[in-house]
């Protein structure tokens, strides 16, 4: 048996697979490899590959991410691989992947190798100490980025599955996270499931089909100066309706971290999304995106709850009344 958390096992691994992935590589050496964090989707390992080709010395900085044992999120390493790798050939910044494995053969659980890209991760970007006009700007940045995403022509990069149009955007995704609200109740959530069937009643239908992140906010974004170096945590896109990222960034719950009071708040998003993508934001509809948005956290979240309960996660969470609130109150305006 192997310890799968040995660095040393890893590190053969990493080897072992590189080895086969490159045919044209020579004394291939991993180093400085690390655990940066187990993550609460998703274990990430960086390390430095050292190599020979065509006679020259090379490196690179990589990194693995690895399944945990536990995770809030129920993804797919083929489908995130396959996105990241179509993203390569436009202009935005995603980072480049290496090799990819759906199952546990090789280190254990599916696991993922990309490239590590520079820059740093800021959470706080838009509401810390940076000058004002500097936040601003950076806000204005990721709604840009926002609209460079939509504009990816995924069916030209084979991103679709054959099916029509109707088939992505608002039923499409409550049918996925009932699934996963069904598989991590623990006990009747009569707020949950009301909010459920008012979501049935109201889902609007998408002006077009676009490429959704999913999880779009600064906290997986890459800074360097400036400039957004790097857009990371593409393991929840999908195909989808246009305004399902707009309403996680205008999402109340999330003010905090996207808004900046008086300069930066919901109707300077959607103005800057408007001019930026093209597109018209009907406000039922965001509103409906923005119920949506608290929902899906709130399945999330119980994720965590079954999986403490289950002894797969020592990380305590409780059930998502406040988000419980938030979703009754925005339903009712």
């Amino acid at each position: 048996m192997h310890d799968l958390a040995a660095p040393d096992f890893i590190a053969r691994r990493l080897g072992d697979v590189l080895r086969d992935a490159w045919p044209a590589a020579s004394d291939i050496k991993i180093a400085s490899l690390r655990r940066t964090s187990t993550g609460l989707s998703r274990e990430n390992w960086v390390f430095e590959v050292r190599w020979r080709e065509q006679g020259e010395a090379r490196s690179q900085g990589m990194i693995l991410r690895r399944d945990p044992a536990a995770s809030l999120l129920s993804t797919d390493r083929r489908w995130e691989f396959r996105v990241l790798r179509a993203l390569e050939s436009t202009p935005v910044p995603a980072p480049p992947v290496r090799w990819v494995d759906e199952g546990d053969a090789l280190f254990g659980a599916p696991a993922m190798i990309m490239d590590l890209m520079p820059g740093a991760c800021d959470w706080h970007v838009l509401a810390g100490s940076r000058p004002l006009a500097e936040r601003v700007q950076f806000g204005q940045r990721f709604i840009a980025l926002l609209a460079t995403v939509q504009q990816v022509d995924w069916r030209a990069l084979a991103l679709g599955d054959g099916r029509s149009d109707e088939a992505y955007g608002a039923h499409a995704e409550l049918d996925f996270w009932e699934r996963e609200l069904a598989r991590v109740e623990l006990e009747p959530l009569p707020e949950m499931r009301l909010t459920l069937s008012w979501l049935r009643r109201h889902a609007p239908r998408a002006q077009t089909v676009v490429l959704v992140h999913g999880d779009f906010k600064p906290g997986n974004a890459l800074l360097v100066g400036d400039r957004i170096s790097a857009m990371l945590d593409w393991e929840t896109a999908h195909l989808g309706d246009p305004l399902e990222d707009l309403g996680w960034i205008t999402n109340p719950p999330r003010a905090r971290e996207q808004q900046i009071v008086g300069h930066w708040e919901r109707q300077h998003i959607v103005a800057a999304y408007e001019a930026a993508s093209g597109m018209r934001v009907d406000a039922r509809e965001l509103n409906w995106w923005n119920v949506f948005s608290c929902w899906k956290l709130s399945v999330i979240v119980l994720t965590g709850v079954a999986e403490f309960v289950a002894g797969k996660m020592d990380r305590i969470y409780h059930n998502p009344v406040w988000l419980f609130q938030q979703m009754l109150s925005m339903m009712e305006s």
